[in-house]
Formats: structure tokens, sequence, C-alpha cells
């Protein structure tokens, strides 16, 4: 233990000392939706918690106070770059400072299971050593700005139906080598100071009751963090404090509270444990620095300096982008050879930048694809745009600015919120003025100016009775249900009316909604989400489709921009169907019938099915990017950056083609039958062949893999890094000794500089119960034409490693392992064997 660390626990133990039980008690949940409440008595400042993967929101989730918005996860772990997600992690603490926020709830480290997975686009990968290589360099990052991470959510909670109550049933070996090797690699490389518990059931038992796995977190990895439960997740007064969830969110009605200082004395629940709790919730708070007398963990000298928002968001989303497929060299662009650019879909102007859920946030602002080529190709160069088809069910937002009213019974205004669209929102703190109690509805009304005239559908979107009035006549007076009882899955995947108004371009028509308020008995923190929403008047999709071709017809390239949107991809349910939504297929079909030269950009967080990618020039996957997407695809497409992304997750041909497709439990229990044979793992014992294998991505320029070194046993100096050689803390995963070193020798023998990321397998000769290979390590190298360069990857003696069950341990089987090093699972380039053990 540093110096500093033991002050900082000194001071803990004397504010510990100084609390009686309710004292302590009052530590172990929420104040509020989002914020553990101070104690000034002992030093103690209020502790705030955001949600943020990509975007800090904040406590106040309102287009009024927008965030940064940086690219899916993921899209990060398409980098395969550790080093440029630790400065998103410093970008997001910097983020979280700047609004107040002392706790990043995040990064999401489950895994890429299947890819129905609704939330698969919040998290990185279907591999664990990458998905805790990104998530480690994540937590560092944000934790050097100060501010706490809580890794999440522990665990296997890898997909969405039924997710308060699903019981994932796995094998110990299943859950050591693939779920919690995640978590394993984050806490031993990054020490994060939190980790969320998620809703769902292990094997029998809620994870926020789960003493096991918590036994595994901390006393067998040496996790000294906070565990916070996920919003509502704790059920059990005595079952969660036994098994040491610290605290239960959101506040102030909770199982602990006054329910936890009966249960100690009566006997049920030992003052010991609660001790502890408080004691690891005030460690916290000291490293943060929200104890007084307590040096946090960074002072704000030292921490990183300022960084751009908006460059590193820019950055982030052009590393990221996967060229899949480059016939013909159809990219780049080359704007001096080119006179007409034809740019199709409504994704291109009307950017997809985030999947739905928790992870969205309000971006400050946001650059589609339409802007970002506009803005980058020369001016001699004609860009025409066609949306081809409208993949939405429901309408957008209305875009004009709004105000809320927030109104008791007898009509008086509690208070005011401007809004700058029809976005309704807030889910934590109500604005000042206003309680839950006395609310008795919300009023939102403006003028809207409609651009052309027509029948322009007007409605409302979200839960809840609605009054809803267009030029002060009422068009719809009704009540939206939405379907189960998730809070999220109906706030992301809300139910919706819409009327058709006639309406004239240029002439103002006033808009009113009225919401009555329904008091969830939470308190008095909101949870209040919906929208008025606009679709103006728009050809059917065989006009659509027919303009697209002609725009198409004459252009030197077609580019394409397709996608999913927040109702296929969000927190709350999973997919049904890799198809992309609507008739989109048919466009880009359609559209290489009458152009060689069409280029595919996929906007979607997850594997979508392509029936047309043998048909075109090009495919690039884009994800979603974040606000900055538009300037980012623009570098990319003409050649200002090298598509150096690699898919950190196989994508199928079809969706039957996949190992693993069951999401939907059956009398309450989702099996993981599979087993450790997911991802690449499993595709091999499958036999079937995907679209693109994991770690797949091309480049603008050409890569000769040139030579293969392996140092093994004492040649294999220093220690193992995992993927790259940084060093591990004690005592956890990757604290051996290398049991090999490889050096690959590369030339970029191609005419543009580029970026190369080094993948390396490990394949057992006798591989038994274990999958055919696996990845062990993995390193990035940039080379200009003609340049070689060398690349190092340590192999640490845990990459061979497998789970015994009968034993309960760990072991690692001795023998002859072929080292494969390549682009791609797929695509080996160099191949070594060697005894390792």
């Amino acid at each position: 233990m540093h110096a500093s660390d033991a002050d900082r626990e000194r001071r803990v133990e004397e504010a510990l000392a100084a609390l009686d039980l309710e004292g302590r008690v009052a530590l172990l949940s929420g104040g509020s939706m989002w914020a553990v409440p101070a104690n000034p008595a002992i030093g103690l400042g209020r502790l705030v918690m955001s949600d943020g993967p990509v975007g800090v929101r904040g406590e106040h989730w309102t287009p009024s106070d927008p965030s940064i918005q940086l690219p899916s996860p993921t899209a990060l772990a398409a980098t395969w770059d550790p080093g440029l997600v630790r400065t998103v992690g410093r970008l997001l603490a910097q983020e979280a400072r700047r609004k107040g926020v002392h706790v990043l709830l995040a990064p999401a480290v489950n895994m890429h299971r299947s890819p129905l997975g609704g939330r698969h686009f919040e998290t990185y990968s279907e591999d664990p050593l990458l998905t805790g290589e990104i998530g480690a360099a994540y937590v560092q990052g944000v934790q050097e700005g100060g501010v706490a991470t809580t890794v999440k959510h522990f665990v296997a909670n890898d997909s969405e139906t039924d997710r308060f109550t699903v019981d994932v049933r796995a094998d110990e070996r299943t859950l050591r080598e693939i779920y919690l090797a995640p978590f394993e690699r984050i806490v031993a490389k990054a020490r994060p100071w939190g980790v969320m518990a998620s809703y769902n059931k292990v094997n029998g038992t809620t994870l926020t009751e789960h003493a096991e796995l918590n036994a595994v977190l901390r006393e067998e990895w040496g996790f000294d963090g906070f565990i916070v439960s996920d919003w509502t997740a704790a059920r059990d007064t005595v079952a969660a404090a036994l098994a040491g969830m610290d605290v239960a969110m959101p506040g102030p009605n909770t199982v602990y509270g006054s329910h936890l200082v009966d249960a100690v004395r009566d006997g049920r629940v030992p003052e010991e444990a609660v001790t502890g709790m408080a004691r690891r919730v005030l460690r916290l708070a000291a490293r943060v620095g929200l104890l007084e007398g307590a040096e946090p963990v960074v002072a704000p000298a030292d921490r990183p300096a300022a960084l751009d928002g908006r460059s590193v968001a820019r950055e982030a989303a052009a590393r990221s982008f996967v060229l899949l497929r480059n016939e013909g060299s159809a990219l780049p662009l080359e704007p001096q050879r080119i006179r007409r650019v034809a740019l199709i879909g409504l994704p291109a102007s009307e950017a997809r930048t985030s999947g739905g859920g928790s992870a969205s946030v309000f971006a400050e602002r946001t650059v589609s694809p339409l802007e970002g080529l506009r803005a980058a190709l020369p001016g001699d160069v004609e860009l025409v745009h066609a949306v081809g088809t409208d993949p939405r069910t429901g309408p957008p937002a209305v875009a004009a600015p709004l105000s809320a009213a927030f109104l008791a019974a007898d009509g008086r205004v509690l208070a005011t919120e401007p809004l700058p669209d029809g976005t309704a929102r807030w889910i934590g703190e109500l604005p000042a003025g206003v309680s839950n109690a006395e609310l008795d509805r919300i009023e939102l009304t403006g003028e809207f100016t409609p651009d052309v005239d027509g029948d322009h559908l007007i409605g409302v979107s979200g839960a809840g009775r609605y009054v809803l009035a267009v030029g002060g006549e009422t068009v719809f007076d009704g009540e939206l249900k939405a379907e189960g009882d998730d809070p999220a899955a109906a706030m992301f995947a809300p139910p919706t009316a819409a009327v058709p108004v006639a309406l004239t371009a240029g002439r103002p028509v006033r808009l009113s909604v009225v919401k009555a308020h329904e008091d969830l008995g939470m308190g008095d923190f909101a949870f209040i989400g919906f929208t008025v929403t606009h679709r103006a008047p728009l050809a059917d999709d065989a006009t659509l489709l027919a303009e697209a071709v002609e725009a198409a017809r004459g252009a030197d390239v077609a580019v394409v921009v397709v996608g999913t949107t927040d109702e296929v991809e969000s927190e709350g349910f999973d997919r049904d169907s890799l198809a992309l939504p609507g008739r989109q297929d048919e466009l880009v079909a359609r559209i290489a019938e009458v152009n060689d030269r069409t280029v595919v950009v996929v906007c979607a967080g997850a594997p979508v099915e392509m029936p047309w990618r043998e048909d075109v020039a090009a495919v690039l996957l884009a994800w979603f990017g974040g606000q900055e997407v538009g300037g980012a695809l623009a570098d990319v497409l003409l050649g200002g950056e090298d598509p150096s992304g690699r898919l950190p997750t196989t994508w199928p041909v079809a969706l039957a083609d996949a190992p693993v497709t069951r999401v939907v439990p059956e009398d309450g229990a989702l099996e993981y039958s599979e087993g450790v044979f997911v991802g690449h793992r499993g595709w091999e014992r499958s036999g079937a062949e995907p679209a693109y294998w994991f770690g797949h991505g091309l480049s603008y320029t050409r890569w000769r893999y040139d030579a293969l070194e392996v140092s093994v046993g004492a040649d294999a100096a220093g220690g193992a890094g995992g993927a790259g050689g940084a060093g591990d803390v004690d005592g956890a995963v990757g604290e051996e000794a290398a049991v090999a070193r490889v050096r690959v020798r590369l030339t970029n023998a191609g005419e543009r500089a580029g970026r190369e990321v080094v993948q390396l397998y490990l394949a057992p000769h006798e591989a038994g119960d274990r999958p055919a290979r696996w990845l062990a390590g993995f390193a990035a190298v940039s080379a200009e034409p003609g340049e070689t360069v060398d690349v190092e990857i340590d192999v640490p003696r845990d990459a061979i490693r497998t789970w015994a069950e009968d034993a309960g341990e760990w072991e690692y089987p001795a023998g002859g392992y072929d080292l494969l090093v390549g682009r791609s699972y797929a695509d080996v380039r160099l191949t070594a064997r060697a005894e390792l053990g």
C-alpha cells in the first residue's frame, strides 16, 4: 500500500468510527436517483453517479445539458487500440467532472454471446481477452482523471429478454473462462473502484445476492472497491447484505435504509457486515476527493491535460471503421477523378450515432455523413443525396424548440424548462420546485414551421395518457400502454400514436401535448420520458427507390448508407432478426444493378445480414459512430485515414448459421449449453463459414508478414502483458512470467501509410475439450510505405490455462502448441510450434 493509500485508509476509519449504525446504513443507498447523500458531520460530500459508456449524461438527462458522444463500445473495441481507448476514458473523466459526476456507470464488459443480444452494441466483443484489454484501458483512462468506474454487469447479463428475472445456467468452467474472465483481467490490470451487480440470476441466485461470485471478486481477485446494484436490482435486504452488495440504487426507497437497520438489530445481519459495506463506500468517496481530510487518488494538479472532445470523438470513429470488402480498389475515393457522387440512404442525412437505452446521450452537435462529405469534397464535385427508403417504424422528435411546464392539480406552474426539440426526458432529478406528490401533469408547447405542404404526421411517443393538440384542435386524447413491465423498454421502445395533419409550408402552427403524471412510488426522483414526434410528407418507398436508382445511375460512385434503428438495437429488448429494417436490402441491390462502383456503409452496433455483400464494390462498417461520424467517414472514404478497424465479433452470413442464437429463456432459465464455445470458438466447432471472421478488416495498403521468432521459457524474459506487454498488478491474472515471447517482422508493401493489427492465436496440438484455437495476444503497428517494423507480443501463462471442474482450480496443460500469427482468425500468415507449460 502506498503512503497516500495508508493515509486515505486512516481517514476512512476515522469517519467510520464517527458513525452509528444508522449513519453507516445511510451510506448504503441513494438519497435520490443518482446520488448517495452527503454527511457534513464527517466531511462527506454528495456522491454522484451517471450512466455514460460513450458520453456522460449527468443527473439531468435533457437536451439542454448535452454531452460529447463517442462511438459505441463495439466500435471502440474494433479499434483494437487500448491506448486510444485510454484517451477516450480520460475524455469521459473530463466530461464527468464538468457535470459534477464522481462515478461513471461503465464500462459494460458482458460478452457477445449471441448476435441477437439487445445491448450487443453497448459491450465490446465475443472474446474475453479483447474485452478485458479494452475494458482495462477504459477504466485506466477514466480513473486517471480522478473519476471512478463501475465495471458492469457482473455477470452473465448478455441478453435482455426477461432480464430482471432470467436465471442463467452455466457451469463453472464456462463462467471462469468466458464470462468472468474480462472482469478478472480488468481487476488485475486497472484496479477499478467499482463493480455493478446485474439483474439476472446465475445458477439460481440473483447477482445482488450472490455471495459465492462476490467472494471470487473480492477474496480471490483482490477487488477492494464497492459493489453497486443495477437500478432496482436489489430485492432482498438480508441476502444482499450478507453477499456484500454495498449500495442499493436508486433511493431513497430501497431494500436497505430502515430495513437494514432492523435486520441488524434483530440479528439477521451482523453489524460487521454493514461496517465493511460502509467502509468501502467511504473508501470510494476518499478516492474521488469527497471525504475531507483524505487526499484523492488523483489530485487536481495531476489530472491529464485537457482534451478536445470533438477531435477525440472523430479519431475514435475513424479508427473503428472496418473495411469488410474492397473489390478493384473501389476505396478510397479520389476526388480529382470523380465528378459526381450519389449519397443514398436516410442514415446519410439523419446519422445513426448510438443504440437506444441508458447508453444514449444528447449530443452537443452531430455531423451526419451528408454534412461530412459535403464539407470534405472539393467544390467541383457534385454531391447528390436521395433517401431511397425509410426504415423507421416510428417518427423522430419534432425539430422545433418547445417549452415544458410542470403543473399542479390546481393549475399552478411549479417549474418550466426549455427543450430544443420534442424530446422530453427527466430521469433522476425533477426540476427545482417540483415533487412527484404535487405534480399533476406536464405540458409541452411551442410553434412548428413546416418546410413543405401536405399531410404531416404529428404524434406522441411514450407510455401514459396524453392530449395532443395541433393549431388549437385536439387530434389525440387517449392512453398509450407499453408491453411488459420493463421501464427501460417502455421508454426506449415506446408505444406511439400519430395523426396526419394538413400543414402549409412556412406557416407556423402551435403544438401542445399534455401528459398526465403518474407517481411510480419511487420517492422524489423522476422517471419521465416521452416525445412529441413529427414526420414530414414523404413519398412512398417505390418512389423513393426509383429516385435513388436514378441518382446512382449517372454517378461516378454511389455511396449507400444503411443501418439499424433505435427500434432494433436498444436496452430493454433483444433482436429477433439480423435483417436490416425496411427495404434497405432491396435499395442496395437495386443501386448495385446500375452502378458498378457501389460502396455500402453499414451503421449498426451488432451484426446484420448483408445478402448483397458480394454484389457491391466495397463494404465499410461504420458502427454507431458517435457525434463526429460524418467527418470521420469522410476522412476514411477519401483516404485521409486508413480503415484500421478489425472485427471484435464474427459476422454471420445468416442468423441460422450463428453458433448461439437462443436468448429467450425457457421456464425462466437460459441455458448456456454451448459452454466455452462462443464466438470464433463456436464457429470453428460448428464448421459453418461466417461472412467475416473475428479480427477481419482490410486496409488501403498491403502488409507483408516477413518473419516470426518465438522465445520460450527463460528466453521469454519479462512479465506477461496479456495483449501487448503492459504489466499487471500483483495477485491476479497475468502476473506470471511469459511462457513465450513472439517477435513479428512485417513490411508495409503498399503505397499508403497504414496501421496493422497483428493477432496471435494459440492452437493446442491436443485440444481435447478445449477450443481448436483462441486469441492469445495482439499488437498494433503503424508504418509508412516500404517501411519494415518489428512488434513483440508476450504470451502470458494464463493464455494456456483451463478451469478444472473436478479440482475447482486452474490447470495449465503443458504440451505442443501452434502459434498462429496473422490478420484475423482465418487469415494466418506465419506459424511456429512451441512446447508451452
